[in-house]
Order: structure tokens, then C-alpha cells, then sequence
């Protein structure tokens, strides 16, 4: 299979928010989350890899709390521009009984990977409070019904790139979030 470098001029469309306006966005959202969770005990943050991993690190850098950090590997879109319905989960739940759980995500899309893994936790151990914080959440009715209670913006139901969200593992590291071309197939 033959490779190629990214070329951000010819691969990404449009761009919708650039790198000054996500990081204005973050400072909002880290105030509020500084808000909400003020003298609550113990507090873990809970990143979906890949695509969270870019957000949450700018955005809790912002968060003046004590706080702890851990990782679930999830998916559902398998390497495809649509989420295939099925969402896998590639390791166990970390333990976090007892514990306000604040999961950060990429993206509110289906709501298939957000319903599943707050389900999960809800059900199989018992949290303090669980509520999900997401980078960008599409207007358009979900498969499955979820509320982020944080959401960096909104966005219409296009194929975004960048800030950490790829297409085929490419485009996690562009600064911005931009629309994939839509015919572009890397």
C-alpha cells in the first residue's frame, strides 16, 4: 500500500475553527469544569483514545483541581468515515467506583461510544457522578440518546479533521479542525 505525506492546502476543505478560537473555547470550558467540580472528591478525568487525547491534555492544563487522569481505547468508526453501530471496547474499565468521573471526548456524533461507555460505568460500578465533556457535538439527531453537560462547539454533520480527530489515523496533529475534502480519500 503506497503512502503519501499530508498536504493540508489539498486534504482539508474548509477550516472551522482555528487555533486561536479552540483555545479561546477551552478557557470557557476549563472554568466552568474548575466550577462544577470544586471540592469534589475524588475527581478523574477519563480520556477516549486517540481523539481525546489532544483536547483533554490543552483543556486540563486549565483545570486548577486536584485531579486524576486515565485512558479507556474505544471505537466504532473503524477506520471509515461513518461509525460502523458497533462499538468496541480494547481493554477493561479502570476502576473508578465512588468517583465523579468527567469523561472527555473528540466528538458527540452517533452517541453510540458515549452511550456505551457511560452505561458501562454507570452500571458496573457505581460512580460518585458521571458526565461528559466533548470537543465538537454535530446537529443532527443521534442514534442512540446522549447529553454532553460540556461542549467546546457545535457543528454541522460533516467529515472534521484535526485537533486531534482523523481519518484513518492521519490528521490528529493539525492545530485547527477543519472538513476533510469530500472526496478525498488518503
Amino acid at each position: 500500500m503506497e503512502t503519501r505525506d499530508v498536504d493540508p492546502n489539498r486534504d482539508v476543505g474548509s477550516i472551522l475553527h482555528d487555533e486561536a478560537a479552540i483555545q479561546s473555547r477551552l478557557d470557557v470550558l476549563a472554568r466552568e469544569i474548575t466550577e462544577d467540580y470544586r471540592g469534589r472528591s475524588p475527581f478523574t478525568v477519563l480520556t477516549i483514545l486517540h481523539g481525546g487525547m489532544i483536547f483533554m491534555a490543552d483543556l486540563l492544563r486549565r483545570v486548577p483541581l486536584p485531579l486524576q487522569m486515565e485512558s479507556l481505547q474505544v471505537s466504532s468508526y473503524h477506520g471509515e468515515k461513518e461509525s460502523s453501530g458497533q462499538v468496541t471496547f480494547h481493554q477493561n474499565l479502570p476502576d473508578l467506583r465512588d468517583q465523579h468521573i468527567l469523561i472527555v471526548d473528540d466528538i458527540l456524533d452517533t452517541g453510540r461510544t458515549l452511550h456505551a461507555i457511560r452505561s458501562r460505568f454507570e452500571e458496573e460500578l457505581q460512580p460518585a457522578s458521571v458526565r461528559i465533556c466533548v470537543l465538537l457535538q454535530k446537529r443532527k439527531p443521534r442514534a442512540v440518546e446522549v447529553t454532553a453537560e460540556y461542549v467546546g462547539f457545535e457543528i454541522d454533520d460533516e467529515f472534521v479533521i484535526g485537533y486531534g480527530l482523523d481519518f484513518q489515523g492521519r490528521y490528529r496533529n493539525l492545530p485547527y479542525i477543519g472538513v476533510l475534502h469530500a472526496d478525498h480519500t488518503p
